[in-house]
């Protein structure tokens, strides 16, 4: 008996201005290229003008990615496309970024370990040696990237040189305590996920919890976000939060505020690795 076959899969992804005609297009494709769609999601929006759909497909015949994308650029240009086809299986490829605050760290080596997301660390970049043990524990290669006032454009350079080289889809800030220069923001847009407390712009500079505190906040939040050259302000991927009482020491405020940092950037990193999130100017389209 011969076994049976398991369907190549498929995400393809795709924005561009709204017209008459761009699903009949896409579904005639995979149509006639021999593909079954295994769902579909879409989304016009009539502030900006602009169409955006994401497609999960199979195919039963063997079909390379590389011969998809070639027979897909026609559909593409001719609706002017922002496109991308992806092997649903394809593990993508991420960089962590670390300095003293280990939490969310940890949370994204575990969630990776265990299969809950669908990424490869291809590596954990610290300014901080702090959790070089941590790391290595998990046999994830650790690189100490130094940041200085005199060496912060060579550090730069090092890590787009890393990114590169270990072929980075998605560089994540988890708790990395480094303003990034307006060039690699612009080199790295759209792949550079941040996350914060979402007190932002209330309450900055030290101790933002323990300033909430002195104000007695009733909510405890975090926002995960692209990273852009306007500090903290990027567009929004995901948020969490949690109710609070008079009753928490500031202390007590910072490890519910972990635990929300936690959830939300993990989050955000399992839709961006799945291709469900498209960017829309200052906003993103994030699909269930």
């Amino acid at each position: 008996m011969s076994e049976s076959h398991s369907p190549d899969q498929y995400i393809l992804t795709l924005s561009c201005p709204d017209k008459q005609g761009i699903v009949h297009a896409v579904s005639s494709f995979l149509f006639m290229t021999g593909c079954n769609i295994e769902d579909s999601q879409q989304f016009g929006d009539r502030d900006t003008g602009l169409f955006f759909m994401r497609v999960h497909f199979s195919a039963d015949a063997p079909v390379r990615v590389e011969d998809l994308r070639a027979s897909f650029a026609a559909v593409g240009e001719s609706f002017r496309m922002d496109w991308q086809i992806h092997r649903a299986d394809q593990k993508m490829r991420i960089l962590l970024m670390v300095s003293k605050f280990g939490h969310c760290l940890n949370d994204l080596l575990f969630r990776s370990r265990i299969g809950a997301l669908p990424v490869e660390i291809a590596g954990v970049v610290s300014n901080h040696t702090d959790f070089q043990e941590l790391v290595g524990s998990y046999g994830i290669p650790f690189h100490h990237i130094p940041v200085t006032r005199d060496t912060k454009a060579q550090a730069e350079a090092d890590l787009l040189e890393l990114v590169r080289a270990e072929r980075v889809e998605l560089v994540v800030l988890a708790r990395y305590m480094q303003v990034l220069s307006d060039d690699l923001c612009k080199q790295l847009s759209g792949r550079i996920i941040n996350i914060h407390h979402s007190f932002l712009p209330s309450f900055k500079g030290a101790k933002p919890y323990h300033q909430a505190h002195a104000r007695g906040v009733k909510l405890i939040g975090a926002t995960a976000h692209y990273v852009t050259a306007d500090l903290d302000e990027g567009p929004i991927i995901e948020q969490e939060v949690e109710r609070v009482g008079h009753e928490l020491t500031p202390d007590q405020l910072v490890a519910v505020g972990r635990d929300v940092e936690c959830q939300a950037l993990a989050r955000a990193v399992k839709w961006h690795s799945e291709r469900r999130v498209l960017l829309n100017g200052h906003r993103t389209v994030v699909f269930d």
